[in-house]
């Protein structure tokens, strides 16, 4: 691969992951392990069969929980360090086989202490409820009710040891490979200017789709495309494999339908989901009008894939990664200064990987770790204004994540779709400090960018939600699916949140294989448009009831996962059954689709 990665200003920034491990030799990886097999034997000795006895008090469950944390805590830590090494390079064989080597042996662990789970959920109901009315358990009140929703769906200790056995060289091999496949494959991307052919990773190439010279974004869709389909036929493979073996997992389980599983784990009710999803593609017109408004400012006929984040002027200011920390701290801190003190931790202490090389994996996510470690983010930052809304979101997780080690282990990750929150909230803080010191003509860019961005959260994520409910649905009901079909199932649910406003081309239609989501977490897409309507419209009640508000919400993340996304909300005056609420959140974004309307009629063409 031959991309100038030196010319980056966040050439050189990479995380530091000590308080995890020293390193892939630290023989601190075998003690923990070793250490967390040892405690897990004795905690099986001590609980096995009291539990669905009932012959605990509540006093004595709360402290086999406190036991229990302290052990998954404990033994999670070499497999977060594996998944982060292998993440910052693929490439690296001693990352890869360390990643499998703690997938194993984690593994080894969760069947052992997997009775606990199992006999909550097969305590009698009435003994269940006297516990949970116990003031002593009051701290793990939401972690007892989360494990026993899944009652209904548990299988038996043998059936659920060897579904997690058989787990490491079954989905989770599949998608490794997926991503190994992405991450590796090298794109032929061959310069409109020179003729000149580079070799770039799947990152750098889709970053050459925002480029202002649409040449070069026609060259760059073209090498996506073609390096794709070179990847095509075993991705597809892929895919088919692991949707039949979700198909397996529910029939054995008794879900009704394949999302059931993600809403349970998500604590959110199917109809809930519904009232967005749907809204999400109602509203479509809002795109339409935008990418409209977007063709005439770029004066083309028609609007392609091409031209989707064509950029509206030639030039795109080139921000330094120091400068975007300054920038993401400071609107951090205005709002609350707790939240700017924590993003700089992330700065000061190398908690970010951003700088971009060889072999790392593509896109961005903070990695909360544990309570008595901290977050990390990965993104590659690349000088460019929207790195600078990567960075924002990525740092927002990151702060909730901070926040949130005020809790203990089993409550502190929030649902996914709560886990947007603060990453989304983060962006709007930078963007309309941003849009407060830019001209008219900057200002028309920013929201162009910011728009486009949340288009691709909302509509986007909700397209490939159809898209996902579409290729489960039918692996179950006609079995293997063809390359052919995946290909216009995606175009076709893609193209329908656009309407008339751009065309997808055919070449387009090949890009869902690069979409991780779809392999290694189904159905968590639709987490990143409830996600952003739900901070929309919570932006707007932070606007409108002042400083009063910030105090309400760096409270909520606090919290972290200790009560239910409804709970949680309750805090802020927000009823996530309400269709009134959620149209809340697509009145806010058709209020900027008019600004942006309104600054083009000011503005006029980019010249």
């Amino acid at each position: 691969m031959s991309a100038p990665v030196a010319s980056y200003s966040s050439q050189g920034h990479r995380w530091n992951l000590q308080s995890l491990y020293n390193g892939i030799e630290d023989p601190r990886l075998d003690s923990d392990f070793a250490e967390s097999v040892a405690e897990a034997d004795a905690f099986a000795a001590a609980y096995r069969g009291r539990i669905e006895s009932g012959q605990i008090t509540a006093t004595e469950l709360a402290e086999a929980i406190a036991k229990l944390e302290a052990l998954v805590e404990k033994s999670s830590k070499p497999g977060l360090y594996a998944s982060l090494m292998h993440a910052g390079d693929t490439q690296n064989p001693a990352h890869g086989a360390l990643y499998a080597e703690t997938m194993e042996r984690g593994s080894e662990i969760r069947v052992r202490i997997m009775f606990f789970s199992l006999e909550l959920q097969a305590m009698d109901e009435a003994k269940m409820d006297a516990l949970m009315a116990d003031p002593a358990l009051a701290k793990y009140r939401h972690y007892l009710q989360v494990t026993r929703a899944f009652r209904p769906y548990k299988l038996s200790e043998t059936e659920e040891t060897l579904l997690e056995r058989t787990a490491n060289t079954g989905v989770r091999a599949w998608q490794r490979l997926h991503d190994e496949l992405t991450a590796a494959h090298v794109f032929n991307y061959k310069d409109p200017a020179t003729g000149e052919t580079e070799e770039l990773a799947l990152e750098q190439v889709v970053n050459r789709l925002r480029e202002a010279n649409r040449d070069v974004r026609v060259a760059a869709a073209a090498a996506l495309t073609e390096g794709l389909k070179e990847l095509e036929k075993t991705i597809a493979f892929t895919y088919n494999t692991i949707l039949a073996d979700k198909k397996l997992e529910d029939e054995l389980r008794g879900f009704a339908t394949p999302e059931a599983s993600r809403h349970l784990e998500n604590e959110l009710e199917s109809e809930t989901v519904a009232i967005v999803t749907d809204l999400c593609q109602e509203r479509s017109d809002l795109v339409a009008r935008f990418y409209k408004t977007k063709r005439q400012l770029l004066g083309l006929d028609e609007l392609t894939h091409v031209d989707r984040y064509a950029p509206l002027f030639e030039a795109e200011e080139r921000i330094s990664y120091e400068a975007a920390r300054t920038m993401v701290v400071d609107a951090f801190a205005a709002f609350h200064p707790e939240m700017g003190a924590r993003a700089d931790e992330f700065f000061a202490k190398n908690w970010i990987d951003a700088e971009a090389r060889p072999g790392k994996t593509g896109g961005a996510f903070c990695s909360y770790n544990t309570t008595d470690t901290h977050p990390v983010v990965l993104m590659t930052y690349l000088d460019k204004m929207g790195d600078v809304g990567t960075l924002a979101h990525e740092l927002g997780h990151g702060v909730h994540a901070s926040l949130s080690r005020a809790q203990s282990y089993v409550n502190f990750h929030g649902t996914l779709p709560l886990a947007e929150l603060a990453s989304i909230f983060g962006e709007m803080l930078v963007f309309e400090r941003l849009v407060a010191e830019a001209s008219d003509r900057d200002k028309l860019a920013l929201y162009a960018e910011k728009l486009e961005g949340m288009f691709a959260s909302v509509h986007r994520q909700a397209a490939f939600y159809r898209f996902e409910q579409t290729c489960h649905r039918l692996r179950r009901e006609e079995g293997e699916i063809s390359a052919e079909t995946f290909r216009d199932l995606y175009q076709a649910e893609l193209q329908s949140m656009f309407e008339d406003g751009l065309t997808l081309g055919d070449d387009h239609k090949v890009w869902w294989t690069y979409i991780g989501h779809f392999f290694f977490a189904p159905f968590y897409v639709y987490a990143y448009a409830f996600g952003e309507l739900l901070t929309l419209a919570i932006y707007q009640m932070a606007k409108s009831e002042g400083p009063g508000f910030a105090e309400k919400y760096v409270d909520v993340l606090q919290r972290g996962g200790s009560e239910t996304p409804a709970e949680l909300m309750a805090h802020l005056g927000v009823d996530l059954g309400s269709p009134a609420f959620w149209q809340g959140g697509f009145a806010a974004m058709e209020a900027m689709v008019e600004e942006f309307e309104a600054l083009a009629q000011k503005v006029g063409a980019p010249g």
